[in-house]
């Protein structure tokens, strides 16, 4: 799409919004999944997409570019429609921005081809018999004994497994008595702090509190352990003067220069917590610090040029004073493109405007026919459903054995040849396991 057609696209959409609609502007848009990022705030739309690079959300709350319409990156295979023999698995691409999105080689916006996870399917297994319980896991009072049994009777096959479990347990009691070991109690309530206030620059004074190992007591016989640690803990003092002094917000700073030199940007305030600031352990103030609200700069940002699909490729040229037509020597053909789109100073498209190539100039050549090596299989078609399929086939070409390259596209011009006994082949094959329509 040419420059003049995505500006009178634009103003057209704009004419159809109106002046003062609202939207929600982005600095960030992701071309990968078509998210919007970094929310500026709500401004007009044509104010938003002053910055090609932005995108907005109006009330049906979906995110859109401001740029021209552009498909984004194929997305990752999907997970195969089964997870053994045969399925196929698909990916897509979606087309963000203002127009539709060119596609010379008819993709599509969805692509499926067949998978296959594993090519046999799990048979889940048998259990043998229980074997002998284990030992008791105490030798006092009530535990637990287990049992086992394996997966073999018969053995799971591709990877499967058996239902239920490999190993029970049951209670045991050992009818012996276990000693009681002691436990603590819990803390009592701190005691009277040894002071009345903390100096400055000192450790303040001391509280304490004491447990007793009573919860329960040590068994006798047989005889318990004792409990572990201290009976007694200790902490400083708090809530001792100095009185705490609480922050208060002083005045907002004037606004921060705008982030941006065209389009929508940022601008920002500051305050400080020193009217009066906190002090011993007083508050800090409410609130933020910093506070962001848009700003708009009403002047054009840059926009970067593109390049056009390369055209054609010109009539193969020779190099020299020698003939090349119908002659093992080859020549030279050239293509070009162009870098459109380019507005209030973009960069320029990188890359070469004229590309040159190789080429053999066999138009009107009198050639023997072949049929050509099969092509690589198409995608499943259609992409959902029972009735899928992809094809494959050969056809009638010239014979360029003789010479040194054996790429068809470098030679230019359509041979004399004849086909009458050499007839296209097709193959096709079904895609099985598609998603349903």
């Amino acid at each position: 799409m040419n420059l003049l057609c995505w500006v009178m696209m634009v103003l057209g959409i704009y004419v159809q919004q109106s002046v003062s609609q609202m939207a929600q502007c982005f600095s960030e848009f992701s071309r990968s999944n078509g998210i919007c990022g970094d929310l500026l705030g709500e401004v007009k739309i044509q104010d938003c997409c002053i910055n090609p690079n932005y995108g907005y959300v109006e009330a049906d709350g979906v995110c859109k570019s401001c740029g021209r319409a552009a498909w984004s990156e194929w997305t990752r295979w999907s997970k195969c429609t089964v997870s053994c023999k045969d399925g196929v698995r698909q990916r897509r691409r979606m087309c963000y921005g203002i127009g539709s999105c060119l596609d010379p080689e008819n993709l599509g916006s969805i692509q499926t081809e067949p998978c296959m996870e594993q090519d046999c399917c799990p048979v889940e297994g048998g259990w043998s018999g229980w074997g002998n319980w284990q030992p008791c896991s105490v030798t006092c009072e009530i535990g637990i004994k287990k049992r086992q049994r394996s997966c073999s009777n018969p053995l799971p096959q591709c990877g499967a497994t058996c239902k239920g479990e490999a190993e029970e347990t049951a209670s045991c009691n050992t009818e012996v008595v276990c000693p009681t070991h002691g436990g603590w109690s819990s803390w009592g309530k701190w005691g009277p702090c040894q002071g009345t206030c903390a100096n400055e620059g000192h450790e303040p004074p001391m509280e304490f509190r004491k447990r007793t190992c009573t919860n329960p007591p040590p068994s006798s016989v047989p005889r318990g352990r004792d409990c572990e640690g201290f009976d007694e803990d200790r902490q400083f003092c708090t809530g001792l003067p100095f009185c705490p002094i609480n922050g208060n917000w002083g005045p907002w700073s004037e606004s921060t220069p705008c982030t941006v030199t065209c389009g929508v940007g940022r601008e920002s305030q500051r305050r400080k917590c020193d009217s009066p600031e906190p002090k011993y352990g007083g508050k800090y103030c409410d609130g933020d610090a910093i506070k962001t609200g848009s700003c708009t700069v009403p002047v054009n940002c840059p926009i970067n040029g593109v390049w056009t699909e390369w055209s054609p490729w010109n009539s193969c040229k020779k190099r020299s004073h020698k003939k090349i037509a119908c002659r093992l020597i080859d020549g030279i053909r050239t293509r070009t493109r162009e870098c459109v789109g380019r507005e209030f100073e973009g960069s320029f498209c990188d890359g070469e405007i004229v590309d040159h190539g190789d080429c053999y100039d066999i138009s009107g050549c009198e050639m023997n026919a072949m049929l050509s090596e099969w092509s690589t299989w198409s995608y499943c078609k259609p992409d959902c459903g029972s009735q899928s399929n992809r094809t494959r086939e050969r056809v009638c070409t010239a014979n360029i054995s003789a010479y040194r390259v054996q790429d068809i596209n470098l030679f230019d011009g359509k041979p004399n040849i004849n086909c009458k006994d050499l007839k296209t082949e097709t193959e096709t094959t079904e895609c099985k396991n598609l998603p349903e329509c």
